[in-house]
């Protein structure tokens, strides 16, 4: 018993210590600021996710359609659980940080714009949409000039770009912000060269013409 009794004595500060830092942590990931973001920020990867699954079963029928069709890769998964890591570590040492709701209503209101733009690009393009680059021709593959591509080449990429970038922003999420920018940008920046040399093979001075008169959607790629 005297044992036990010194035991707890060695390790009662510790206890306290612990019991303190929850009392400080818990209201902040359980207060309104974090579960209204925290949700908004659940509901959009949810939505973005199964949304893309359903259309692809739709246009690309159940055969065609596999887990990798979820769009989450390895990196993808970190790159979310970076987000939330630096969320948590802000809203519990900068509170006052995640409750610039103009910011995070902006941000919601990227990941909306971003959302529709790239559903409007699955819908208008139909059977010729695909989430992989086509390095051979296809009876179902056809040049999209019309909707939204008739300004944008890549409206799918320019959705998912704005819809990134607008979770982190919503999250008042800083470095997650800069880094989702930088890296989602410049995995464009190697896949859209890459993409349309094959697009011009298939579709020869057609896509040319038609690259000439639209943008990419991607800031800086032309």
């Amino acid at each position: 018993m005297s044992f036990i009794m010194h035991l707890y004595d060695e390790i009662e500060p510790q206890l306290s210590s612990v019991v303190s830092c929850l009392s400080v942590i818990t209201p902040e990931i359980f207060g309104f600021t974090a579960c209204r973001q925290l949700l908004q920020m659940f509901l959009a990867v949810i939505f973005f996710h199964c949304l893309s699954l359903s259309w692809q079963l739709l246009f690309m029928g159940k055969n065609n359609v596999t887990l990798k069709s979820l769009l989450i890769s390895k990196n993808y998964a970190l790159a979310m659980a970076c987000s939330l890591l630096e969320y948590f570590v802000e809203i519990y040492l900068f509170p006052g940080m995640k409750e610039q709701w103009l910011v995070s209503n902006t941000g919601l209101f990227l990941v909306i714009v971003g959302e529709t733009i790239r559903k409007l690009a699955i819908i208008t393009a139909g059977r010729s949409f695909t989430h992989l680059i086509r390095r051979y021709p296809n009876d179902q593959h056809k040049l999209v000039t019309h909707g939204i591509y008739k300004y944008i080449r890549h409206p799918s990429y320019c959705g998912f770009l704005i819809w990134s970038v607008g979770t982190q922003i919503m999250l008042c999420n800083p470095v997650s912000t800069l880094a989702f920018a930088a890296v989602v940008w410049r995995f464009f920046k190697e896949r859209i060269p890459y993409e349309e040399f094959f697009l011009r093979q298939f579709f020869g001075s057609g896509y040319e013409e038609y690259a000439r008169r639209t943008t990419s959607g991607i800031p800086f790629i032309k």
